[in-house]
Protein backbone atom coordinates (compact mmCIF):
# COMPACT_ATOMS: atom_id res chain seq x y z
CA UNK A 1 0.00 0.00 0.00
CA UNK A 2 1.50 3.34 -1.06
CA UNK A 3 1.26 6.57 0.89
CA UNK A 4 3.16 9.54 2.14
CA UNK A 5 3.02 8.89 5.88
CA UNK A 6 6.21 7.75 7.57
CA UNK A 7 6.46 4.10 8.51
CA UNK A 8 5.29 3.54 12.06
CA UNK A 9 4.43 1.07 14.77
CA UNK A 10 1.06 0.87 16.50
CA UNK A 11 2.61 2.71 19.45
CA UNK A 12 3.60 5.53 17.08
CA UNK A 13 0.06 5.74 15.71
CA UNK A 14 -1.58 6.07 19.12
CA UNK A 15 -1.56 8.73 21.81
CA UNK A 16 -1.51 5.91 24.33
CA UNK A 17 -2.04 2.16 24.67
CA UNK A 18 -3.29 1.13 28.12
CA UNK A 19 -3.75 -2.36 29.49
CA UNK A 20 -6.82 -3.29 31.52
CA UNK A 21 -6.83 -3.91 35.26
CA UNK A 22 -5.97 -7.53 35.86
CA UNK A 23 -8.85 -8.32 38.18
CA UNK A 24 -12.53 -9.12 37.82
CA UNK A 25 -14.91 -6.20 38.20
CA UNK A 26 -17.92 -6.78 40.50
CA UNK A 27 -21.04 -6.70 38.36
CA UNK A 28 -24.66 -5.71 38.92
CA UNK A 29 -27.90 -5.87 36.87
CA UNK A 30 -27.57 -2.30 35.53
CA UNK A 31 -24.89 0.33 35.12
CA UNK A 32 -21.90 0.97 32.87
CA UNK A 33 -20.95 -1.72 30.30
CA UNK A 34 -17.77 -3.59 31.24
CA UNK A 35 -16.15 -4.77 28.01
CA UNK A 36 -14.76 -8.30 28.10
CA UNK A 37 -13.27 -10.14 25.14
CA UNK A 38 -16.64 -11.63 23.97
CA UNK A 39 -17.92 -8.04 23.67
CA UNK A 40 -15.14 -7.06 21.24
CA UNK A 41 -16.42 -7.82 17.77
CA UNK A 42 -14.80 -7.27 14.42
CA UNK A 43 -15.17 -3.51 14.22
CA UNK A 44 -17.94 -2.87 16.73
CA UNK A 45 -18.66 -3.59 20.38
CA UNK A 46 -21.19 -6.36 21.04
CA UNK A 47 -23.18 -5.11 24.01
CA UNK A 48 -25.94 -7.73 24.05
CA UNK A 49 -25.59 -9.46 27.42
CA UNK A 50 -22.63 -7.28 28.47
CA UNK A 51 -21.63 -7.24 32.14
CA UNK A 52 -22.51 -3.99 33.93
CA UNK A 53 -20.82 -2.22 36.82
CA UNK A 54 -21.61 0.56 39.29
CA UNK A 55 -20.46 4.17 39.02
CA UNK A 56 -17.86 3.53 41.75
CA UNK A 57 -16.45 0.50 39.92
CA UNK A 58 -16.47 2.43 36.64
CA UNK A 59 -14.44 5.22 38.26
CA UNK A 60 -11.86 2.75 39.59
CA UNK A 61 -11.58 0.82 36.34
CA UNK A 62 -11.02 4.01 34.30
CA UNK A 63 -8.31 5.58 36.48
CA UNK A 64 -5.65 4.89 33.86
CA UNK A 65 -7.72 6.38 31.03
CA UNK A 66 -11.39 7.05 30.34
CA UNK A 67 -12.52 5.34 27.11
CA UNK A 68 -14.02 7.82 24.63
CA UNK A 69 -15.86 7.52 21.29
CA UNK A 70 -13.29 6.91 18.57
CA UNK A 71 -11.00 4.93 20.88
CA UNK A 72 -10.30 1.27 20.10
CA UNK A 73 -10.55 -1.79 22.33
CA UNK A 74 -8.44 -4.82 21.44
CA UNK A 75 -8.99 -8.33 22.79
CA UNK A 76 -5.81 -9.95 24.06
CA UNK A 77 -7.28 -13.47 24.11
CA UNK A 78 -10.45 -15.56 23.76
CA UNK A 79 -10.56 -14.60 20.90
CA UNK A 80 -7.25 -12.77 20.55
CA UNK A 81 -6.92 -10.02 17.96
CA UNK A 82 -10.47 -8.71 17.63
CA UNK A 83 -10.65 -4.91 17.56
CA UNK A 84 -13.70 -2.67 17.98
CA UNK A 85 -14.21 1.08 17.95
CA UNK A 86 -16.17 2.82 20.70
CA UNK A 87 -19.19 4.45 19.08
CA UNK A 88 -20.89 7.76 19.74
CA UNK A 89 -22.82 7.75 23.00
CA UNK A 90 -21.10 4.61 24.30
CA UNK A 91 -19.66 4.97 27.82
CA UNK A 92 -17.75 1.82 28.75
CA UNK A 93 -14.89 0.53 30.85
CA UNK A 94 -12.42 -2.26 30.19
CA UNK A 95 -12.90 -5.74 31.54
CA UNK A 96 -10.17 -8.36 31.77
CA UNK A 97 -7.92 -9.27 28.82
CA UNK A 98 -8.65 -6.11 26.85
CA UNK A 99 -6.48 -3.17 25.79
CA UNK A 100 -7.45 0.48 25.34
CA UNK A 101 -5.96 2.34 22.34
CA UNK A 102 -6.41 6.03 21.54
CA UNK A 103 -5.43 6.69 17.92
CA UNK A 104 -3.60 9.95 17.19
CA UNK A 105 -6.09 11.59 14.82
CA UNK A 106 -3.28 13.68 13.28
CA UNK A 107 -1.68 10.46 12.05
CA UNK A 108 -4.45 7.88 11.60
CA UNK A 109 -8.19 7.75 11.14
CA UNK A 110 -9.67 5.66 14.00
CA UNK A 111 -12.05 3.68 11.74
CA UNK A 112 -9.26 2.99 9.26
CA UNK A 113 -6.90 1.83 12.02
CA UNK A 114 -9.59 -0.44 13.46
CA UNK A 115 -10.10 -2.24 10.15
CA UNK A 116 -6.41 -2.12 9.27
CA UNK A 117 -5.68 -4.08 12.46
CA UNK A 118 -8.33 -6.63 11.46
CA UNK A 119 -6.78 -7.24 8.04
CA UNK A 120 -5.02 -10.62 7.60
CA UNK A 121 -1.44 -9.30 7.48
CA UNK A 122 -1.75 -7.34 10.71
CA UNK A 123 -3.71 -10.12 12.41
CA UNK A 124 -1.01 -12.62 11.48
CA UNK A 125 1.75 -10.38 12.81
CA UNK A 126 -0.18 -9.54 15.98
CA UNK A 127 -1.03 -13.14 16.85
CA UNK A 128 2.43 -14.46 16.01
CA UNK A 129 4.29 -11.76 17.94
CA UNK A 130 7.93 -12.49 18.56
CA UNK A 131 7.42 -16.24 18.67
CA UNK A 132 6.53 -16.57 14.99
CA UNK A 133 3.81 -19.08 15.87
CA UNK A 134 0.12 -18.28 16.17
CA UNK A 135 -0.82 -17.94 19.83
CA UNK A 136 -4.05 -17.56 21.75
CA UNK A 137 -2.70 -14.63 23.76
CA UNK A 138 -1.21 -11.27 22.74
CA UNK A 139 1.17 -9.49 25.12
CA UNK A 140 1.47 -5.73 25.52
CA UNK A 141 5.01 -5.58 24.12
CA UNK A 142 3.89 -7.15 20.83
CA UNK A 143 0.86 -4.87 20.64
CA UNK A 144 2.98 -1.72 20.99
CA UNK A 145 5.69 -2.97 18.61
CA UNK A 146 3.23 -4.07 15.90
CA UNK A 147 4.64 -2.80 12.62
CA UNK A 148 2.10 -0.87 10.56
CA UNK A 149 4.43 0.16 7.78
CA UNK A 150 3.58 3.13 5.55
CA UNK A 151 -0.09 4.07 5.67
CA UNK A 152 -2.12 6.01 3.09
CA UNK A 153 -2.60 9.73 3.42
CA UNK A 154 -5.05 10.69 6.14
CA UNK A 155 -7.70 11.75 3.60
CA UNK A 156 -7.52 8.33 1.95
CA UNK A 157 -7.64 6.60 5.32
CA UNK A 158 -10.88 8.40 6.17
CA UNK A 159 -12.41 7.40 2.84
CA UNK A 160 -11.52 3.72 3.27
CA UNK A 161 -12.60 3.68 6.92
CA UNK A 162 -15.95 5.23 5.99
CA UNK A 163 -16.62 2.55 3.37
CA UNK A 164 -16.09 -0.32 5.79
CA UNK A 165 -17.84 1.47 8.65
CA UNK A 166 -20.97 1.71 6.48
CA UNK A 167 -21.29 -2.09 6.60
CA UNK A 168 -21.02 -2.10 10.38
CA UNK A 169 -23.51 0.78 10.64
CA UNK A 170 -26.08 -1.37 8.81
CA UNK A 171 -25.26 -4.39 10.96
CA UNK A 172 -25.59 -2.33 14.15
CA UNK A 173 -28.91 -0.88 13.01
CA UNK A 174 -30.22 -4.40 12.36
CA UNK A 175 -29.02 -5.50 15.82
CA UNK A 176 -31.03 -2.68 17.37
CA UNK A 177 -34.09 -3.74 15.38
CA UNK A 178 -33.62 -7.33 16.56
CA UNK A 179 -33.43 -6.14 20.18
CA UNK A 180 -36.70 -4.21 19.75
CA UNK A 181 -38.44 -7.24 18.26
CA UNK A 182 -37.25 -9.47 21.09
CA UNK A 183 -38.37 -6.93 23.67
CA UNK A 184 -41.80 -6.80 22.02
CA UNK A 185 -42.09 -10.58 22.42
CA UNK A 186 -41.03 -10.40 26.08
CA UNK A 187 -43.54 -7.62 26.78
CA UNK A 188 -46.31 -9.62 25.14
CA UNK A 189 -45.45 -12.63 27.32
CA UNK A 190 -45.52 -10.54 30.48
CA UNK A 191 -48.76 -8.80 29.53
CA UNK A 192 -50.62 -12.05 28.80
CA UNK A 193 -49.12 -14.60 31.17
CA UNK A 194 -47.77 -12.59 34.12
CA UNK A 195 -50.26 -9.76 34.42
CA UNK A 196 -53.14 -11.86 32.96
CA UNK A 197 -54.13 -9.12 30.51
CA UNK A 198 -54.62 -11.53 27.62
CA UNK A 199 -57.33 -11.19 24.92
CA UNK A 200 -60.72 -11.72 26.56
CA UNK A 201 -59.36 -11.66 30.10
CA UNK A 202 -62.33 -9.54 31.24
CA UNK A 203 -64.64 -12.52 30.82
CA UNK A 204 -62.43 -15.15 32.47
CA UNK A 205 -62.73 -16.13 36.14
CA UNK A 206 -59.64 -16.39 38.34
CA UNK A 207 -59.73 -19.64 40.33
CA UNK A 208 -57.05 -20.33 42.97
CA UNK A 209 -54.89 -17.58 41.48
CA UNK A 210 -55.07 -18.85 37.87
CA UNK A 211 -57.37 -17.98 34.97
CA UNK A 212 -60.02 -20.61 34.39
CA UNK A 213 -58.82 -23.26 31.95
CA UNK A 214 -55.13 -22.90 32.81
CA UNK A 215 -53.58 -26.07 34.24
CA UNK A 216 -50.55 -26.62 36.54
CA UNK A 217 -48.06 -29.06 34.97
CA UNK A 218 -44.39 -29.97 35.09
CA UNK A 219 -41.94 -29.59 32.24
CA UNK A 220 -41.59 -33.36 32.18
CA UNK A 221 -45.30 -33.60 31.38
CA UNK A 222 -45.38 -30.99 28.60
CA UNK A 223 -42.12 -31.62 26.74
CA UNK A 224 -39.37 -34.13 26.07
CA UNK A 225 -35.92 -32.98 27.26
CA UNK A 226 -32.99 -34.38 25.26
CA UNK A 227 -29.28 -34.33 26.12
CA UNK A 228 -26.31 -34.15 23.75
CA UNK A 229 -22.93 -35.69 23.11
CA UNK A 230 -19.52 -35.05 21.56
CA UNK A 231 -17.84 -37.18 18.88
CA UNK A 232 -14.16 -37.90 19.38
CA UNK A 233 -12.17 -34.84 18.35
CA UNK A 234 -9.18 -37.05 17.55
CA UNK A 235 -10.97 -38.75 14.66
CA UNK A 236 -11.06 -36.55 11.55
CA UNK A 237 -13.63 -38.83 9.90
CA UNK A 238 -16.17 -37.52 12.44
CA UNK A 239 -15.57 -33.88 11.46
CA UNK A 240 -14.08 -33.52 7.99
CA UNK A 241 -16.75 -32.85 5.36
CA UNK A 242 -19.49 -33.05 7.97
CA UNK A 243 -22.87 -31.54 7.14
CA UNK A 244 -24.74 -31.89 10.45
CA UNK A 245 -24.66 -28.68 12.57
CA UNK A 246 -23.31 -29.40 16.07
CA UNK A 247 -23.64 -26.71 18.72
CA UNK A 248 -21.89 -25.92 21.99
CA UNK A 249 -22.98 -23.27 24.54
CA UNK A 250 -20.46 -20.79 23.11
CA UNK A 251 -22.57 -20.66 19.93
CA UNK A 252 -25.53 -19.15 21.80
CA UNK A 253 -26.02 -15.39 21.68
CA UNK A 254 -26.26 -14.21 25.27
CA UNK A 255 -29.54 -12.58 26.35
CA UNK A 256 -31.03 -13.27 22.95
CA UNK A 257 -33.55 -15.97 22.14
CA UNK A 258 -34.98 -15.18 18.70
CA UNK A 259 -31.74 -14.51 16.83
CA UNK A 260 -30.22 -17.40 14.91
CA UNK A 261 -27.57 -19.39 16.69
CA UNK A 262 -24.09 -18.59 15.49
CA UNK A 263 -22.96 -21.32 13.17
CA UNK A 264 -21.70 -24.35 15.05
CA UNK A 265 -19.20 -26.91 13.81
CA UNK A 266 -20.31 -29.65 11.44
CA UNK A 267 -20.08 -33.36 12.13
CA UNK A 268 -20.58 -36.40 9.93
CA UNK A 269 -23.15 -39.18 10.18
CA UNK A 270 -20.40 -41.39 11.60
CA UNK A 271 -19.63 -38.75 14.21
CA UNK A 272 -23.28 -38.55 15.22
CA UNK A 273 -23.51 -42.33 15.59
CA UNK A 274 -20.35 -42.36 17.73
CA UNK A 275 -21.77 -39.91 20.28
CA UNK A 276 -24.79 -39.81 22.55
CA UNK A 277 -26.12 -36.81 20.63
CA UNK A 278 -29.53 -37.06 18.98
CA UNK A 279 -30.61 -35.44 15.73
CA UNK A 280 -33.01 -32.65 16.68
CA UNK A 281 -35.70 -31.25 14.38
CA UNK A 282 -35.71 -27.62 13.26
CA UNK A 283 -37.23 -25.13 15.71
CA UNK A 284 -36.11 -27.13 18.75
CA UNK A 285 -35.53 -24.97 21.85
CA UNK A 286 -32.01 -25.20 23.28
CA UNK A 287 -31.20 -24.28 26.89
CA UNK A 288 -27.63 -24.21 28.17
CA UNK A 289 -27.49 -26.54 31.16
CA UNK A 290 -23.81 -26.59 32.18
CA UNK A 291 -21.55 -23.83 33.53
CA UNK A 292 -23.43 -20.99 31.77
CA UNK A 293 -26.90 -22.21 32.73
CA UNK A 294 -30.01 -20.54 31.37
CA UNK A 295 -29.22 -19.15 27.92
CA UNK A 296 -31.48 -20.04 25.01
CA UNK A 297 -31.63 -20.47 21.28
CA UNK A 298 -33.77 -22.00 18.54
CA UNK A 299 -32.15 -24.14 15.85
CA UNK A 300 -33.08 -23.46 12.24
CA UNK A 301 -32.38 -26.86 10.72
CA UNK A 302 -31.97 -30.46 11.95
CA UNK A 303 -28.93 -30.33 14.26
CA UNK A 304 -27.36 -31.83 17.36
CA UNK A 305 -25.58 -30.50 20.43
CA UNK A 306 -22.91 -31.38 22.93
CA UNK A 307 -23.57 -32.18 26.60
CA UNK A 308 -23.89 -28.50 27.55
CA UNK A 309 -27.55 -28.30 26.52
CA UNK A 310 -30.96 -29.58 27.39
CA UNK A 311 -32.90 -29.62 24.14
CA UNK A 312 -36.63 -29.10 24.65
CA UNK A 313 -39.17 -30.79 22.37
CA UNK A 314 -42.71 -29.61 23.30
CA UNK A 315 -45.40 -32.27 23.14
CA UNK A 316 -47.73 -29.64 21.67
CA UNK A 317 -45.99 -27.58 18.92
CA UNK A 318 -48.34 -24.69 19.74
CA UNK A 319 -46.62 -24.39 23.14
CA UNK A 320 -43.10 -23.89 21.76
CA UNK A 321 -42.85 -20.10 22.07
CA UNK A 322 -44.79 -20.03 25.32
CA UNK A 323 -42.41 -22.54 26.94
CA UNK A 324 -39.38 -20.64 25.65
CA UNK A 325 -40.51 -17.31 27.10
CA UNK A 326 -41.72 -18.95 30.30
CA UNK A 327 -38.22 -20.33 30.86
CA UNK A 328 -36.54 -17.03 29.97
CA UNK A 329 -38.80 -15.23 32.44
CA UNK A 330 -37.63 -17.65 35.18
CA UNK A 331 -33.89 -17.77 34.49
CA UNK A 332 -32.82 -17.04 38.07
CA UNK A 333 -35.16 -19.73 39.40
CA UNK A 334 -33.75 -22.22 36.90
CA UNK A 335 -30.19 -21.36 37.87
CA UNK A 336 -31.04 -21.83 41.54
CA UNK A 337 -31.68 -25.52 40.76
CA UNK A 338 -28.22 -25.97 39.22
CA UNK A 339 -25.71 -27.77 41.41
CA UNK A 340 -22.18 -29.11 41.20
CA UNK A 341 -18.77 -28.34 42.70
CA UNK A 342 -16.68 -28.19 39.51
CA UNK A 343 -19.27 -26.32 37.40
CA UNK A 344 -22.94 -25.52 37.75
CA UNK A 345 -25.37 -27.87 36.00
CA UNK A 346 -29.10 -28.47 35.98
CA UNK A 347 -29.88 -32.12 35.30
CA UNK A 348 -32.69 -33.35 33.07
CA UNK A 349 -34.43 -34.83 36.10
CA UNK A 350 -34.44 -31.46 37.90
CA UNK A 351 -35.57 -29.72 34.77
CA UNK A 352 -38.44 -32.17 34.27
CA UNK A 353 -39.60 -31.55 37.85
CA UNK A 354 -39.92 -27.78 37.37
CA UNK A 355 -43.50 -26.52 37.58
CA UNK A 356 -45.14 -24.78 34.65
CA UNK A 357 -48.68 -23.47 34.16
CA UNK A 358 -50.13 -24.25 30.75
CA UNK A 359 -52.67 -21.72 29.38
CA UNK A 360 -55.61 -22.82 27.28
CA UNK A 361 -55.02 -23.93 23.69
CA UNK A 362 -56.43 -20.71 22.17
CA UNK A 363 -53.87 -18.51 23.95
CA UNK A 364 -51.04 -20.91 23.18
CA UNK A 365 -51.90 -20.78 19.49
CA UNK A 366 -52.28 -16.97 19.47
CA UNK A 367 -48.98 -16.43 21.28
CA UNK A 368 -47.21 -18.89 18.97
CA UNK A 369 -48.50 -17.09 15.88
CA UNK A 370 -47.63 -13.59 17.06
CA UNK A 371 -44.15 -14.40 18.37
CA UNK A 372 -43.36 -16.63 15.38
CA UNK A 373 -44.01 -13.60 13.17
CA UNK A 374 -41.51 -11.62 15.24
CA UNK A 375 -39.09 -14.54 15.06
CA UNK A 376 -39.33 -14.59 11.25
CA UNK A 377 -38.44 -10.89 11.13
CA UNK A 378 -35.47 -11.50 13.43
CA UNK A 379 -34.31 -14.38 11.24
CA UNK A 380 -34.40 -12.15 8.14
CA UNK A 381 -32.42 -9.39 9.87
CA UNK A 382 -29.89 -11.86 11.28
CA UNK A 383 -29.40 -13.45 7.85
CA UNK A 384 -28.92 -9.98 6.36
CA UNK A 385 -26.27 -9.26 8.99
CA UNK A 386 -24.43 -12.47 8.17
CA UNK A 387 -24.30 -11.48 4.50
CA UNK A 388 -23.20 -7.94 5.32
CA UNK A 389 -20.41 -9.27 7.56
CA UNK A 390 -19.28 -11.69 4.85
CA UNK A 391 -19.17 -8.88 2.28
CA UNK A 392 -17.27 -6.60 4.65
CA UNK A 393 -14.74 -9.32 5.47
CA UNK A 394 -14.17 -10.05 1.77
CA UNK A 395 -13.66 -6.37 0.99
CA UNK A 396 -11.57 -5.50 4.05
CA UNK A 397 -8.21 -7.11 3.13
CA UNK A 398 -8.47 -5.93 -0.49
CA UNK A 399 -9.03 -2.34 0.55
CA UNK A 400 -6.32 -2.47 3.20
CA UNK A 401 -3.64 -3.80 0.81
CA UNK A 402 -4.70 -1.62 -2.13
CA UNK A 403 -5.82 -4.57 -4.27
CA UNK A 404 -9.08 -2.84 -5.17
CA UNK A 405 -10.01 0.82 -5.48
CA UNK A 406 -13.52 1.91 -4.53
Amino acid sequence: MTGTSPEMTLDDACKFIVDCLHKTAPIQPSGYPSIRTPNVGRGRLLLNGVNRVSEEVYAEWTKRAIPEPGDLILAREAPAGNVAIIGKGQTVCLGQRTVHLRPDSDKVDPHFLCYYLLAPRQQGALLAGETGATAGHVNMRDIRKLWLGQLPQLKEQKRLGKILAAYDDLIENNRRRIALLEEAARLLYREWFVHFRFPGHENVNIISGLPEGWTPQTFGAVCKPVGGGTPSTSKPEFWNDGDIPWYTPTDVTRNSCLALLDSGRKITEAGLRSSSAKMLPADTILMTSRASVGFFGIIEEPSCTNQGFISILPNDPRARMYLLFNLMHRVEEIRSHAGGSTYKEISKSKFKALDVVLPDSYLLREFEEQTSTLHSQVRALHTMNQKLAESRDLLLPRLMNGAVAV
